[in-house]
Formats: structure tokens, C-alpha cells, sequence
């Protein structure tokens, strides 16, 4: 019953709030594209739930084929970010698509952050657990490091710190 209330919430507030932000997503995709003619989608292979495969989307706020870099964090200062990158991350318009996710059952509003595969083959098997479950737009981390850019912003490397 759990399982059915949290999947028809999800359903309920992912389909109303796409409406409600449907003029964010005619206009920040096309101030994406006019600045580079690219693309303004960043699409990107995550883990979802029992180990699935599925393309999580996001506006993207980096300049084109920035994740070929192999540098997956970011720091606020990274020179990848463009500047109408900043200003969509900080009020995290660049999550809006991921309502697109949840609206295909890839996704849920809450729970754990979808991984890359290279990430999730190492967990542990605790962390495997995670795995059992859908992934969310935002789960506990994403509070607690909800300004990762400024908490990465002096690291030479991000990925290792």
C-alpha cells in the first residue's frame, strides 16, 4: 500500500508541477542552445532501481561534451560551468527535466542519487542495498552537500576528494 500511495504522489506532483514549469522548459532550453548551438540536454546513463540502466536528463549547465573530460564533480569556480550554468544550478532549474524520469517510473521525488555504473560496481554490499529502491531527485546528500560546488571549489581534483 506504502509502495502504491508514494508511486501515485509521485505521478500526482511530477505531472502538475510539469505543467507548472512547462515555460522554464521552452525557455531555458533554448537560452542553453543560443549560447552554443548545442544540444541543451545533458542525458546521462545512470543506475536505477534492482541495477537498471535508464538516462537520467538534465538541463545542462556545462559547455558541450563536458562530462569527456572524465571529471565527473564540479566545483563552483570549474571553468566547464558556463555562466547561464551558474545561475541554473543555483536555483536548481537543472533538475526540472528529472521530472520527465519520475513520470516514466525511472525515478522517484525522494531517494537515493542515481550513480554512474563505474561508481555503483563498487559498492559495498551494504550500499548495495541502495540499489532496491528508486532513485530520487533529492535524498539525505543532496541536503547536506546541497552547495557542493562551493564545498569542492579549492580541490585540485574533485572526484578524489
Amino acid at each position: 500500500m506504502r509502495l502504491v500511495s508514494k508511486t501515485l504522489f509521485d505521478l500526482f506532483l511530477s505531472s502538475t508541477l510539469f505543467i507548472l514549469f512547462l515555460p522554464l522548459l521552452i525557455i531555458f532550453p533554448f537560452l542553453i542552445w543560443y549560447q552554443d548551438r548545442s544540444n541543451p540536454f545533458y542525458i546521462a546513463n545512470r543506475v536505477g532501481k534492482n541495477g537498471r540502466l535508464f538516462k537520467m536528463i538534465k538541463l545542462r549547465t556545462m559547455i558541450f561534451n563536458a562530462d569527456k573530460t572524465g571529471i565527473d564533480s564540479t566545483a563552483i569556480n570549474d571553468n566547464r560551468i558556463t555562466k547561464l550554468g551558474h545561475f541554473i544550478r543555483r536555483y536548481k532549474i537543472d533538475e526540472i527535466p528529472g521530472l520527465i524520469n519520475i513520470l516514466k517510473g525511472e525515478m522517484s521525488f525522494v531517494g537515493p542519487r542515481p550513480n554512474v555504473k563505474r561508481e555503483t560496481d563498487l559498492y559495498t554490499n551494504e550500499e548495495k542495498i541502495l540499489l532496491n529502491m528508486k532513485p530520487g531527485i533529492t535524498d539525505f546528500s543532496s541536503i547536506v552537500f546541497s552547495d557542493e560546488g562551493e564545498i569542492l571549489k579549492n580541490s585540485e581534483n574533485p572526484d578524489l576528494d
